[in-house]
Formats: structure tokens, C-alpha cells, sequence
């Protein structure tokens, strides 16, 4: 096999000791051949991919997805490769989605173009799957845009590491897709409704708000990343050691990078605005959602907010934001593997519908500023079975996975910030003061953003009685989100 010396990421160039392998993917005629789309290199015991299609902000296709999965299951099987890097080329974008402009050619090609954009979801949600049950630590650098497809190569990921570049949106209902790539999982199990709101609005957040967030684990700086790679190739673990254990010595190694959080930033999703979002997204209707929206337009703190998701919804595919949002309902009770099976069946039926083509035509090949033709065009026109149509029968084909893991939580979710349902929990144990419970989520090191996350919750979440012990409220809508759960 060639040896290939070229590498464009700093986050990984400018190191010794580093070789890249070609990999010579089972090639399909029907592509363009780019035999460099995809980057492999070896750092000591760190084994880095970076997506190289930059002016496509590479964005992900077959060949690329096939080289990958090929290589992370070698890497699996290697005593030499400790530790796997994902990053994209360019300081634009880590990776901006999968190329839906080529699977929308496709599907208007009929039956047979529509059947090859299906395979090239079940080879998407493989990699994705793979991903997030990987038996190694895995590391998703989220420099730049992180999109659709891109959210599948990262937010699975134990370590996901945004940076002051890191843009993260799920905007496929604005396509006539859903959000896809474990959506369906990750998305549930964000606090309260961010969920909800980021699928069907495809709002966009952006620094170190992903990490605020919950949609990364960790936020240094772009600058760091070079250095970071460098020093992750030093480490070398003891072969008894765990996952659990590998991954916590990783993430005390890249809090030596940290620069602190910045400071003219703060919790973007907090305050009257998450009030707003939780009250707004609880029901489990678009409609109900509409409705509550248009109260919340006489809320003058809020209107604008309002006034500016309700124009945001009403230019997405009404099928799709009804499709999304049972997704991220029943996702809730998906495991990682059901999540993965049922989101083929339901990305099958959108190749099958008219609003894929009208929504990609339209948002990225005539960049028409109109709003895509919508079939049909009114919420009140998708029925409740035009939705039961995208969710997997019983007895249906399901996507054989290249990994027989399973679970039904993130099982390293602690490396991330603690999340509400977490401080909720402590409150609610016993009697506490706020110190005591930031005492508790401070443990024996301060981690970053621990501090700003936890205040910001207590400030919104809780009262004092009358020996100054936290006391959480309860909004008329968290018994239905317990229930989801």
C-alpha cells in the first residue's frame, strides 16, 4: 500500500513522525473518483482522519464513508492505534453534512436512483453506529461547520471538542428531510426542549454554546489543536486499562490546552429564553407548538424571538416537522441501535417523497430564495398516518449495523457537563444549598464551564425556602416530559 505524506489540517500538519496511508475504496464507476478525499495518519498511537473536501465543506459521500469504516475496523484490531482523531481540512468546515445534492440527482432518476441513495444512508448510518459504539477512544474536533452528516461523525463521539469557529445545526426539516445521523437519539436527550427546538426550527448555535449546550464535550481554542494532537501521540496506556479509564486520562489532558472560557460570551440557550423554548416545545403537536408561539408573541421580552421561529417554521416541509418531531419523542426510548434502524427506514421513505427533491433543488442547487413547493403545503394536510408511514413497521428489514453494541444513555456522559436532569437529581435527594451542589459537580477538579452551567440552571430551576435550601420548580409541563422519558 503507498505511502501518502500529504496533510492539510493544522490541527494535525506540523508534527514528526507522521504517515499516511491511501486506502483504495471499493469503487463505484458511477462516482467521481477522488482518491484523496478522505486523509489517514499516524501520530505514535494516535490515528487521525481528515475529511478533504473543502470547497464542498467536506461534506460527506460514499467513498469517503466506505474508506472510513474500513479503517476505523482495522484501527479496532491494531495493539498500535490507541486513540482516533476526526477532523476536516480548512478553517471553514469540519464537516457541513452528507451530499444530499448528489442524492437528490439521484432520486430523480426514479426507482433506481432512489434505491442508491438508500444505500448510501445504510452505509452512512453504519459509520455513524460504528462511531458511537467505537471500543476506542474516539475524538471528533468540531472546527468549524458541523452539520447533518457531520453531526453523525461527532456527536456520538465520548469527546467532542468545539472551538470558537464550531457552528452545529441540524436544518434538514428546511430540505423536506429530518434531522438524521442518531438525531433521533442525540437530539432527546439534550436538557428540556433544546431537543425539539434545534430539529424543527435548524436553528444554529455557535463557540462555545455547543458546549453550553451539551452538543460538545469540551471547548478549547482552534489555536490549541495542533499541540493537542501532538500530545495525545505521547500518551501510551496500560493495556488493562478500561475505556471509562483511557478516556478520563484524555480529558484531563486536554484540560492542560484549556484557555479559559471567553469571556464576552455567555449561556446563549438560558435564562427567558430556555424558559421560552421549554414552554413553547413541550407539546407534542407542531400545532400545539405554533399555538403556544403565537401566545408567546405577547410576551414583549419575547416576541421577537417568536415572531422570528414562527417565520422560521413556516418555511420548513410541514411533513418533515411533523416527521421530526416524533422522532425526537419516540427517540427517547430508542436505543443507539433501534435509533440507527428505524432513521433508515424513515430517511428510505423520504428519498421516496416529493419533498427531498423540492427542498434540495430549491436550499442548495438554484438557491432559490423562495419556499420550496411543499407536498402538501399545509401542517393540517399531514395526517396522523401520512407520519406512521416513516416509522418502521413491525416485521419490517432492518439495517444490518457493523457493531452489535447497544445502549440506551451515552455510557461517558460524564466527560461532557453535567446535565439538568443531573443537577435536578441532586436537588430533589436531599436538602441542599447551591454551594453544596456546586461542591458536588466540582469534585476534586474545577472543570471548565462546570461553574457557569450549574448557576445557570439553579438560578432558573430553583427556589430557597426558608432555611435557604434549594427547593426546584415545577412548570405545568414537566410531568408530560417525564412521561416522555
Amino acid at each position: 500500500m503507498p505511502l501518502r505524506a500529504k496533510i492539510s489540517n493544522p490541527a494535525i500538519a506540523g508534527h514528526t513522525a507522521k504517515i499516511a496511508t491511501a486506502s483504495t475504496p471499493n469503487f463505484d464507476k458511477r462516482e467521481i473518483y477522488e482518491p484523496d478525499n478522505v486523509l489517514f495518519n499516524s501520530l505514535y498511537g494516535v490515528r487521525t482522519v481528515e475529511l478533504n473536501r473543502p470547497k464542498k465543506l467536506n461534506s460527506l459521500n460514499e467513498s469517503m464513508a466506505r474508506k472510513i469504516i474500513r479503517r476505523l475496523q482495522e484501527w479496532e484490531k491494531s495493539q498500535l492505534a490507541s486513540v482516533i482523531v476526526m477532523a476536516g481540512v480548512g478553517e471553514k468546515s469540519f464537516c457541513a453534512g452528507g451530499d444530499v445534492a448528489a442524492l437528490a440527482l439521484y432520486n430523480q432518476e426514479g426507482p433506481t436512483g432512489q434505491t442508491r441513495s438508500k444505500a448510501y444512508f445504510a452505509l452512512e448510518y453504519q459509520l455513524d453506529h460504528l462511531i458511537a459504539t467505537y471500543s476506542k477512544p474516539y475524538i471528533a474536533y468540531m472546527d468549524g461547520i458541523t452539520m447533518g452528516g457531520g453531526a453523525g461523525l461527532s456527536v456520538h463521539a465520548p469527546i467532542r471538542i468545539a472551538t470558537e469557529r464550531t457552528i452545529f445545526a441540524m436544518p434538514e426539516t428546511s430540505i423536506g428531510f429530518f434531522p438524521d445521523v442518531g438525531g433521533s437519539f442525540f437530539l432527546s436527550r439534550l436538557d428540556g426542549e433544546i431537543g425539539a427546538y434545534l430539529a424543527l426550527t435548524g436553528q444554529s448555535i455557535r463557540g462555545v454554546n455547543a458546549f453550553y449546550a451539551g452538543v460538545a464535550s469540551h471547548y478549547i481554542d482552534s489555536s490549541s489543536l495542533g499541540t493537542l494532537t501532538a500530545r495525545l501521540g505521547e500518551l501510551v496506556f496500560k493495556d488493562y486499562l478500561s475505556l471509562g479509564e483511557r478516556l478520563s486520562v484524555i480529558d484531563t489532558t486536554i484540560d492542560e490546552f484549556s484557555t479559559g472560557l471567553p469571556p464576552d460570551e455567555s449561556i446563549l440557550l438560558s435564562g427567558i429564553l430556555r424558559k421560552a423554548i421549554d414552554r413553547c416545545f413541550h407539546h407534542n403537536t407542531v400545532e400545539g407548538i405554533i399555538k403556544a408561539l403565537e401566545q408567546e408573541k405577547y410576551n414583549k421580552e419575547m416576541q421577537k424571538w417568536a415572531e422570528d421561529t414562527l417565520q422560521a417554521l413556516s418555511q420548513r416541509s410541514p411533513t418533515s416537522l411533523k416527521v421530526a418531531l416524533r422522532a425526537v419523542r419516540v427517540g427517547k426510548r430508542w436505543r443507539i441501535a433501534d435509533t440507527f434502524q428505524s432513521e433508515h427506514y424513515m430517511a428510505g421513505r423520504f428519498m421516496e417523497h416529493p419533498d427531498f427533491v423540492s427542498g434540495v433543488s430549491a436550499k442548495l442547487i438554484t438557491r432559490s430564495k423562495e419556499v420550496p413547493q411543499w407536498q402538501p403545503s399545509k401542517l393540517e394536510d399531514v395526517t396522523t398516518e401520512d407520519v406512521d408511514a416513516f416509522f418502521i413497521a413491525a416485521g419490517s428489514k432492518k439495517l444490518k449495523l457493523l457493531s452489535s453494541e447497544n445502549y440506551t444513555d451515552y455510557p461517558y456522559k460524564e466527560l461532557a457537563l453535567p446535565r439538568e436532569r443531573d443537577i435536578k437529581e441532586i436537588v430533589q435527594r436531599e436538602d441542599v444549598t447551591a454551594e453544596q451542589v456546586m461542591e458536588y459537580f466540582l469534585g476534586t477538579r474545577e472543570k471548565l464551564g462546570v461553574r457557569e452551567k450549574v448557576t445557570e440552571v439553579l438560578e432558573r430551576k430553583c427556589n430557597l425556602d426558608q432555611k435557604g435550601n434549594l427547593v426546584w420548580k415545577w412548570e405545568i409541563w414537566e410531568g408530560d416530559e417525564d412521561q416522555r422519558r
